[in-house]
């Protein structure tokens, strides 16, 4: 987790090499095709939700057993999450918003595994994520409503005065929501792994060992909170969205 220090002989942390992409089957050259670890943690991540979602729901036991009551906890949790947000007239678009709750959830909790790779920690891969959501919605958007989706930008119930200026302030507020999606799950698990990461350094110097471990322990403590807290965040801005593009008007 650090590196000793030829000239100090101390210890020379690089909490960021973890983050660092890399080809899994020789050379160190990326191409558009070379398979690297995000690769094989995304990969993962889309395993963990078959095994989780398909394979231990399979049987659709009366009596569920661990995997199956699992998810159906996910399942409905998400349901209720989309239909309080939404409404009705969102319901039809769960199953694209239960796949990025899962797919966040998995790629999150994986990257807990030491030795792991954090997807999500990559802002190519929430940027993704984030940018999908947004030409989803606006597209969503003008084809549900035409172009009184553009109401969406006129806070009618505002003096009139004001109303050009809130304009420009909701759209530019409104292209800047990719943006913030997607650097703030990427910024939460990259900062977490990063202290992470600092700390199991320290743990290697015996004065502050004890001390480290502690923090270690707490800090992966927090991280699994975070990475649950981030998917769920990640979901619920995208079932905002959603609403504004089924119902844009203020």
């Amino acid at each position: 987790m650090a590196d000793e220090a030829t000239s100090g002989g101390g210890l020379s942390f690089k909490p960021m090499d973890q983050f660092e992409v890399k080809p899994l089957f020789g050379g160190s050259d990326i191409h558009m095709f070379t398979i690297t670890n995000v690769t094989l943690w995304l990969a993962l991540a889309v395993l963990a939700i078959i095994g989780l979602m398909v394979l231990t729901t399979s049987k659709r036991e009366t009596v569920p057993g661990r995997g199956q009551s699992i998810a159906e906890l996910m399942y409905g949790f998400v349901y209720k999450m989309v239909e309080d947000v939404t409404g009705k007239d969102g319901i039809k678009y769960f199953p694209y918003i239960m796949t990025l709750f899962m797919f966040i959830l998995c790629a999150n909790f994986l990257g807990l595994i030491p030795m792991s790779f954090t997807t999500t920690s990559h802002i190519a891969v929430t940027a993704v994520l984030g940018f999908g959501v947004f030409i989803a919605v606006t597209v969503l958007g003008f084809v549900k409503n035409g172009a009184s989706f553009l109401g969406l930008f006129w806070v009618s119930s505002a003096p009139l005065p004001l109303r050009p200026v809130l304009a420009v302030i909701e759209i530019i507020s409104y292209f800047v929501r990719p943006v913030s999606h997607s650097i703030r799950l990427a910024g939460n698990m990259m900062a977490g792994h990063a202290v992470l990461k600092v700390f199991a350094g320290f743990a290697q110097v015996a004065a502050i060992a004890p001390i480290a471990i502690i923090g270690v322990m707490a800090i992966y403590g927090l991280e699994v909170l975070v990475s649950a807290i981030q998917a769920y965040v990640f979901t619920i801005l995208t079932c905002v969205y959603l609403k504004d593009a089924l119902h844009p008007h203020h």
